[in-house]
């Protein structure tokens, strides 16, 4: 029987990494693993060096270099931004509603049902993993907008004065009865941020949280931090 184990480590430095490594590799050899080459790759989150690819030679395994990759289904990139996570999610949803959009164009099912769909099949596949997110006003935008496509297709337009019009955003959002996923995903943040305070002070998210990256910011607005985006859903 073959087991297998997903693990992903930081390092500061290519030194540390070569010595981890090799250090990996002797106590897997010898408690009967091994490395999976082909499944192991670097990462490199530089502002100097951030397009590198390529491969690198560590104990005579050839480790491949690569702009993204994805882990436990969220997807990180070399220049550490989400924006690359979140279109990806909208494009994953986007596959799941056109598979199902000879259910939602259906007018034998009801609309209560085409909700419920959106909500267990859809809205699930948009926001995996969004508890680590920090939304800008334009993604918040997006998100936002692609849920009001989505229910406009539920909750079809109306006849107004004669004339048939699409429902406007107040409308839909009477009839779902549910928040605005942006907001769905801020209260989501909430409830992990809380778990991780209840957390042990030893525990691996709690020190991650409030643990401080050295060196130098960059030029221009930093983008807002986790704690600071969490802090403000909990002022509102």
């Amino acid at each position: 029987m073959a087991y297998g184990y997903d693990i992903i480590i930081v390092f500061r430095s290519l030194r540390a990494m070569k010595e981890t490594y090799k250090e990996i590799k002797t106590i897997a050899k010898t408690t009967g693993l091994e490395v999976n080459v082909n499944r192991t790759k670097m990462l490199i989150h530089s502002r100097r060096n951030a397009r590198q690819t390529g491969e690198i030679n560590m104990e005579g395994d050839g480790i491949e270099i690569v702009e993204d990759f994805i882990y436990l289904g969220s997807k990180f990139h070399t220049d550490g931004e989400e924006n690359h996570e979140i279109t990806r999610r909208l494009r994953l949803a986007n596959n799941a509603y056109f598979s199902l959009l000879s259910v939602f164009r259906s007018k034998d099912i009801h609309r209560a049902i085409k909700t419920k769909i959106y909500k267990t099949m859809i809205r699930p596949a948009l926001y995996y993993g969004c508890e680590c997110w920090t939304l800008n006003k334009k993604e918040e935008s997006v998100i936002n907008s692609y849920e009001r496509k989505i229910l406009r297709s539920i909750y079809v337009p109306i006849k107004e004065n004669g004339i048939w019009r699409i429902r406007y955003s107040k409308e839909l959002y009477k009839l779902y009865k549910e928040p605005e996923i942006s907001r769905t995903i801020k209260l989501n943040r909430l409830q992990w941020a809380g778990h991780v305070q209840r957390m042990d002070k030893e525990r691996i998210p709690k020190k991650i949280l409030y643990s401080t990256i050295g060196g130098r910011r960059r030029a221009g607005k930093p983008r807002t931090r986790w704690i600071y985006a969490v802090e403000e859903d909990a002022k509102k």
